[in-house]
């Protein structure tokens, strides 16, 4: 192993940020011994903030129908043989309601950019969930909108919003996009979110087609420079029915590694074990908790509708009911030393490691 990298290592756990052409050095730089050596601190650095806490969000696929046309994903608007399903108002609700009675206190609405959803019925779900529950946080995952629509959900009672900015690199944006999706926009999204005063998520794909190692370098430093609360990253896993079903899918080792570099940068972000990782490897959310993630993100929504929420080929837990996702997911988490606990899971406070929350400027592109 390398000892200028396991210096970087050591000098991104005790900065919190690295150089550019650092970040790079790493990515191209991996090997299993320099990965072992990251997770080793990240874990350390992890569990000084967050214990062996694993947080739980009950995830609910909401529609599958969307308006876009990325070219990576299962459920984009040109693929006709995809399946299309959208959950009605109250079958919502209700997921949320069997949710709680689980332990689950973070409900996640997802789904693709369906103009079904529109301000008023979005709206009045999240109501209807925090009138019930507000002990609760309700997190959007609803793609770009508008600022007046954000606002809106915002004051509706929405706590968080996930938006993966899936590469910080212009050009490459611009080969995973239809030409009507635009950099720019999804910026402007990402700002206005943080603005409004959302907990904000953001992410990338690993191992997307035509990455490199000087793109995700880009991400890492787009995520230090905008400081999310919540990052989501997972390995790219193809779709039959897209362009780049014959790419190769991203990998595991690989997203593990981000993510410890992910923690050592920013301690207490909120980092989950995606459901990507355990799609690729069997256990593939462990892997993420052993590398330092501290989410997890069972399956709320209806069983009969799972497996037509395909944004890529073999997703996991499709054929679940609720509580066995629960249930396995705290099984597994168990048996590497975490606990699954009934929490809403807000950032928790890290000045002694962090070294202060830092300044927050404007998300900008890294070329």
């Amino acid at each position: 192993m390398e000892q200028s990298l396991t210096r970087l290592v050591d000098e991104l756990s005790s900065s919190r940020e690295l150089p550019l052409e650092d970040y790079e050095r790493l990515i191209a730089g991996y090997s299993p011994e320099l990965a072992a050596y990251a997770a080793e601190r990240a874990v350390a650095v992890r569990k000084s903030v967050y214990g062996t806490d694993v947080f739980v969000r009950g995830l609910i696929e909401i529609s599958s129908y969307c308006k876009n046309d990325c070219r990576y994903c299962g459920i984009r608007a040109s693929n006709a043989t995809a399946e299309r399903y959208r959950l009605a108002p109250d079958t919502i609700v209700d997921c949320a309601n069997e949710g709680y009675d689980l332990g689950f206190r973070t409900f996640v609405l997802q789904g693709g950019e369906d103009p079904w959803f529109d301000d008023e019925r979005l709206c009045d779900i999240v109501r209807r969930i925090k009138e019930v529950h507000p002990d609760c946080a309700v997190t959007l995952s609803m793609g770009e909108r508008s600022r007046a629509s954000y606002q809106a959900l915002f004051d509706a009672g929405a706590d968080r919003y996930l938006l993966r900015h899936e590469t910080a690199t212009r050009e490459h944006y611009e080969r995973l996009h239809p030409a009507r999706m635009s950099f720019d926009d999804r910026m402007r999204c990402l700002r206005d979110l943080r603005d409004i005063g959302y907990a904000v998520g953001c992410g990338f794909m690993v191992g997307s087609p035509y990455q490199t190692a000087a793109h995700l370098a880009a991400d890492l430093k787009f995520v230090e420079r905008f400081r999310p609360q919540m990052c989501g990253i997972g390995p790219f896993v193809p779709h039959h029915a897209t362009e780049f079903a014959q790419k190769p899918a991203g990998s595991v080792a690989l997203t593990c590694f981000l993510l410890s570099l992910l923690r050592l940068m920013q301690p207490n972000l909120l980092l989950p074990a995606t459901t990507a990782l355990g799609t690729l490897d069997a256990r593939g959310r462990e892997k993420g908790i052993l590398a330092g993630a501290n989410v997890v993100m069972p399956n709320l929504s209806p069983t009969a509708v799972r497996s037509m929420y395909s944004l890529y080929d073999n997703k996991i837990c499709t054929g679940e009911e609720s509580a066995q996702c629960r249930g396995c997911l705290s099984t597994r988490m168990l048996s590497i030393g975490y606990t699954v606990v009934v929490d809403r899971g807000d950032p928790r406070a890290a000045t002694m490691a962090f070294g202060g929350e830092g300044t927050r400027p404007d998300p900008k592109e890294e070329e």
